[in-house]
């Protein structure tokens, strides 16, 4: 039987004490696994001061195995925070404005897939699958095929994929986005993604369209398919109805004093618009003052990347206008924003899911946006919260019977966000219902299986020019 191999930039290694807070692809991985054999490979998230790589870390649980390789310090500076944060982060959610690019740093992202590839190598097995995910590693599949690798290769990514346009703002894409005409099976989270994608194959990569979303060219073929990523629905729901009972959520709904609660949970990123959130929120209180002192807007903003300065940056800016409209709108008895920049278990957030009247869900550009379906997952059927959520957002393909939103228009926004605090329940229960059964048709468990099975597809179809090849040899 075969083995699946899972391989993304950062691995989560299991815990001794127990299960930990993990991420949406921590999740996505280990449901993966959870019933087939396999190996986990990817970056330890360790930086060592050697100025060689070490030899990969081996650990067995069970069915899995984890391999990890520690990074460089110049590996951590060119590949991760350089390349991939730096240059292809921005590009691909479409801000080339923030993108600096050095040509040390492709270098460093090159040769780190590259290490990757040589590392992971000794460990594949002939009839072994590998799924590759996310913008860390769109050369990864040419690197193990220049290894001598046959194996199915499929490759998943999270966050968007803009128009060709702004791909060809990339330096040197057709080293990155350009290889990923090496796999077998590009997977994107929506139909716009695929579509964009596709049209950098025929248009700028030179490859010929094979019917809806098949691309071949120099004896390669790859399928691009939208296969949005889900979410362990029940799972949530099941940890939603605990967890609002738990002392966490209970003080939050002691403190709120009768008040309406509204959510937003979002990691600290630009991408996410979360001075574009606050700013509406302050306009919304301008435009319906008969809201004020009696809704409050809870904002969970775990900050990250704070080495790159411009997150820095950002999180003074978030902080800043927080305070400016809290100072004018606030009372001695009423804050308006709660700010928080600290994490929560996933099992907390879920209760506070629940407990919210409005889940703000306002990205400016987002791949997916797990926390949408979380918000919906989490909600009581017969007395829902209201989802406000971004039009630019990956999820709102699907969850069309939410709020949809341009976050670039505050004034939008402040009547959202008053349209679902005024909604009745029969409209609230009637919007929930049909997102609430999307997202237990296609959780998690029918991604994996969705995208495993378009890989099997990719593999089975006769690859056109292959065969022309062999039958002109036999003939030479």
């Amino acid at each position: 039987m075969s083995r699946l191999i899972l391989v993304s930039n950062r691995v989560a290694l299991p815990d001794p004490e127990g299960p930990r807070q993990t991420g949406g692809l921590a999740v996505a991985v280990n449901a993966a696994l959870r019933h087939r054999e396999g190996i986990w490979f990817g970056w330890s998230g360790r930086v060592t001061q050697s100025e060689t790589s070490p030899q990969p870390g081996i650990v067995q649980r069970r069915n899995r195995t984890f391999i990890t390789l520690d990074l460089t310090a110049v590996d951590y500076d060119e590949y991760y925070s350089g390349f991939a944060n730096r240059v292809l982060w921005p590009i691909l959610h479409y801000r080339v404005d923030l993108a600096e690019f050095s040509a040390g740093d492709l270098s460093g992202y090159l040769r780190v897939n590259a290490r990757f590839a040589e590392a992971l190598s000794r460990f594949i097995a002939p009839d072994d699958v590998i799924w590759v995910h996310d913008y860390h590693l769109l050369p990864l599949a040419k690197a193990l095929r220049a290894l001598g690798h046959d194996n199915p290769i499929g490759f998943f990514l999270h966050i968007p994929c803009p128009p060709s346009d702004i791909i060809e703002a990339l330096p040197h894409h057709g080293e990155t986005v350009g290889a990923l005409d090496h796999y077998d099976l590009v997977g994107l989270q929506t139909r716009q993604d695929a579509d964009n994608l596709g049209r950098y194959f025929t248009q700028v990569a030179g490859l010929r369209q094979r019917g809806q979303n098949a691309f071949e060219g120099e004896g390669r073929r790859v399928l691009v398919r939208a296969l949005p990523v889900g979410i362990a629905t029940r799972v949530i729901g099941k940890a939603a109805r605990a967890a609002i009972r738990s002392p966490l959520v209970e003080g939050v709904r002691q403190s709120l004093a009768g008040r309406r609660l509204i959510l937003g949970v979002d990691r600290l990123d630009y991408s996410k618009g979360i001075t574009h959130r606050v700013q509406a929120f302050g306009q919304f209180l301008d435009a319906y003052p008969h809201w004020r002192g009696k809704v409050i807007l809870l904002q969970v903003t775990p900050k990250s990347r704070v080495e790159v300065p411009e997150y820095a940056e950002m999180g003074r800016a978030v902080s800043s206008l927080v305070g400016q409209i809290n100072g004018r709108h606030g009372e001695a008895d009423w804050t308006p924003i709660r700010y928080v920049n600290r994490s929560y278990a996933r099992t907390t957030l879920a209760g506070l899911y629940r407990l919210a009247d409005v889940g703000l869900v306002t990205p400016l550009r987002d791949g997916m946006n797990l926390v949408a379906k979380e918000f919906v997952a989490a909600q009581d059927p017969e007395d829902p919260g209201v989802l406000v959520l971004s039009r630019f957002a990956g999820a709102a393909e699907a969850l069309d019977s939410a709020l949809l939103v341009n976050p670039h228009e505050p004034e939008a926004v402040a009547e959202a966000i008053a349209q679902a605090l005024e909604m009745p329940l029969g409209e609230r229960i009637v919007r929930h219902a049909p997102m609430q059964a999307h997202i237990l048709a296609n959780d998690i468990e029918h991604w994996v299986d969705a995208f495993l099975a378009a890989l099997r597809e990719a593999r089975q179809r006769p690859n056109v020019l292959s065969t022309v090849r062999q039958l002109f040899e036999l003939g030479a």
